[in-house]
């Protein structure tokens, strides 16, 4: 087992640690295999003809050493193994060594090891070899030495076998933890499947070595066919996995490529010497603007032309060193290792901006393929894939926000706390969990106030996480709106509710679903395609869903939204703008928007009875929205008195716990059965007893 993270070199604060604990491997090597040499009977020269075929086909063999496919990808391992363990069944520990010291220096010379990295390896193997031999001598005579083997003999070779890797593993995985930090343990159990499934198949190949020698030399020659099998076998796994890393699509990396080069360069990040501390490293992530509409015009295929050539052009204009992959759909990014600072960043993405600019002809048809850009340094905004990815990604949106091209990561524009991060992944988890994970859609009716019908339902999140409990939908939509996640959770609770108001419609019940949508979802308009799409999977009319929007969203990018809003208002979606009274929509806005209704905010209806600024406030909105013709519902209705002053006061429609709190949609029918409307009396006050 080559210890190929070890490097010709040894970071200044670890050097003392990590050459001293090679100097001790190589010390105690030579305090076991010495003595035993001296003592041994027959000296080395004097082996037969067999022993020297051994060593020959071992130090060939190790000239081209197979990796082992597991996490770590360059851990080499070496057929010597199975000849060394055969000359320790046949010949004793001195003569074992001798092979595979002999075999281990060959290929050190043939990849220009240091010296001290080739005697660790021979120490390495030596104090292995010295452990299976150890557990060998346990038996009144060694196994197969004398042509013959039982039971209790197979054991022994097995636990020898076992011993040797334990010991050989060890020894590495502790160098590398020396050299390079972090948990002994995970480096310990890093690679141990994959790397001692290997070793045991080229050690158990020792004693058929042995049985092939004690019947004729000739035989021998012979084990070089299963080892090709084994090497080309091998060769095979490498290169599946070396295509298992590039996107089929573009040829480029893929993300998982992409998490081994960040994980590899933030490594090496943390050895620069202290004369280069400003060395960063760049994340930069791109996707392209209006990807959707080509592939909606022209067909998945000239989308997928225009794809590889925007990957041939990033590929083009990047250094040598960096790593251009693609994350999917239209989404690009490019792994910079050696920044210098935040300018040479932007500069970077400026040239790949530059790149993307010139129209890409396709059939005599150029095609914009304009990008929004976002970066993430580490250490500065992150020391691990998953936060170098989702700053760059926040960074990214907030270019598009602006309307910019590039833009760097700044905490102010990410909504998310540190502690919100963990949930921002058990929350994508959960959403591509089958039936929705433990994400859950609760349903609250909605009630016409003049007849007391209920006229539809609001779907509202309810997220149990498995460890935080019951997570608040305020803290949920942070959590997601801000990143990727937003969409996969809008498009998931599109189908959820589509699906639900389908299965109602069997049963006989024809409502309305109210869907609340944020601010990037109405950025571009792949919802309104992916919602025609889904009303006509489902069977579902356009006006039994209404989409909710708040003030925030549509004061972020008024023309941006407008446009959204109308053709989803041409599908025939009504339309909602929620929270009313909280945000700051001029008159001229409603006037423009093709809303049906307006939400008076919970927080003014719930104030009515004690504040009479809230009580004027409410009057007003549901006055204002008379003159513009829109519908008025009230949220945070939870008394009788809030309701009979609403009711006087021309609102139309309410929802609250006076009615019926959120429920699963299997309760919804048993609360319609039950439920009675309120009964209206007929003296009714103007106004709150408090406002009075």
């Amino acid at each position: 087992m080559e210890p190929t993270s070890l490097r010709n070199t040894a970071p200044p604060g670890r050097r003392l640690a990590f050459f001293g604990y090679l100097g001790l491997v190589i010390l105690a090597a030579l305090a076991v295999v010495v003595p035993t040499a001296i003592q041994q009977d027959t000296p080395l020269l004097s082996l037969p003809g067999t022993y020297w075929l051994m060593f020959a086909l071992a130090c060939a063999a190790d000239a081209r050493p197979f990796n082992a496919t597991g996490p770590r990808q360059s851990v080499a391992v070496f057929p010597s193994v199975c000849f060394a363990f055969a000359a320790l069944l046949m010949w004793g520990l001195p003569a074992a060594v001798l092979v595979q010291a002999s075999a281990t220096l060959v290929f050190a010379w043939r990849m220009r090891h240091s010296f001290w990295r080739g005697l660790f390896n021979v120490g390495q193997y030596t104090l292995a070899l010295s452990a299976a031999y150890g557990v060998l001598s346990l038996a009144p005579s060694i196994p197969l030495r004398d042509g013959t083997v039982n039971r209790h003999d197979v054991v022994l070779l097995l636990l020898a076998c076992s011993v040797w890797f334990a010991v050989s593993h060890g020894l590495v995985a502790t160098a590398v933890w020396l050299r390079f930090g972090g948990s002994w343990r995970q480096t310990l159990t890093t690679t141990v499947g994959s790397e001692g499934l290997a070793a045991f198949a080229l050690l158990l190949l020792g004693p058929f070595l042995v049985a092939a020698a004690q019947t004729s030399g000739w035989l021998i020659p012979l084990i070089v066919v299963p080892l090709y099998a084994v090497y080309r076998t091998a060769r095979l796994s490498q290169e599946h996995e070396r295509l298992s890393l590039l996107d089929p699509l573009t040829g480029l990396a893929n993300r998982k490529a992409l998490l081994t080069g960040v994980e590899e360069a933030i490594a090496a990040l943390r050895e620069v010497p202290t004369q280069a501390p400003d060395r960063r490293l760049a994340l930069i992530v791109l996707d392209l603007d209006r990807f959707k509409q080509v592939n909606d015009a022209l067909g998945h295929a000239v989308g997928d032309r225009l794809l590889i050539e925007v990957g041939r052009r990033l590929a083009g204009c990047v250094p040598a060193d960096a790593v251009v992959a693609r994350l999917g759909g239209d989404e690009f990014a490019v792994l910079a290792p050696r920044i210098t600072d935040v300018e040479a960043a932007q500069a970077l993405a400026t040239t790949i901006s530059v790149a993307l600019n010139d129209p890409v002809r396709l059939d005599g048809m150029p095609l914009d393929v304009a990008s929004s850009i976002g970066i993430a340094l580490s250490p500065d905004h992150g020391e691990d894939f998953t936060t170098l990815l989702r700053h760059a990604d926040v960074a990214m949106y907030d270019a598009k926000t602006r309307g910019d091209t590039v833009a760097v990561y700044v905490p102010e524009s990410d909504h998310n706390s540190p502690a919100r991060l963990g949930l921002l992944g058990d929350l994508r988890r959960s959403l591509e969990t089958p039936g929705f994970g433990e994400v859950a859609l609760y349903y609250q009716p909605q009630v016409d106030m003049s007849s007391g019908e209920v006229v539809g339902v609001e779907a509202l999140l309810r997220w149990r996480h498995p460890v935080r409990g019951l997570v608040s939908p305020e803290e949920l939509i942070k959590v997601a709106e801000h990143s990727g996640v937003m969409r996969l959770l809008t498009y998931r609770v599109i189908d959820e509710v589509l699906a639900q108001l389908g299965r109602w419609a069997e049963g006989g019940m024809q409502l309305r679903a109210a869907i609340n949508v944020s601010v990037r979802d109405l950025h571009t308009t792949d919802l309104v395609d992916y919602l025609a799409q889904r009303l006509s999977e489902y069977g579902v009319a356009a006006d039994q869903i209404q989409l909710e929007i708040t003030e925030g969203a549509l004061m972020a990018d008024p023309r941006r939204v407008l446009a959204t809003l109308q053709r989803l208002d041409r599908l025939g979606v009504a339309l909602s703008l929620d929270d009313f009274g909280t945000g700051y929509s001029s008159l001229q806005h409603l006037r423009r928007l093709p809303l049906s209704e307006v939400k008076i905010d919970r927080s003014f209806v719930l104030g009515m009875s004690t504040d009479e600024d809230d009580a004027s406030i409410v009057r007003s909105i549901i006055e204002l929205a008379g003159a513009l013709g829109l519908r008025v519902v009230a949220e945070g209705v939870e008394d009788e008195r809030t309701w009979r002053w609403l009711v006087a006061h021309g609102c139309h429609v309410a929802q609250g716990w006076f009615y019926a709190r959120p429920m699963p949609a299997d309760e919804l029918p048993r609360w319609l059965a039950k439920y009675r409307p309120p009964m209206l009396l007929r003296a009714v006050p103007n106004q709150p007893e408090a406002a009075s």
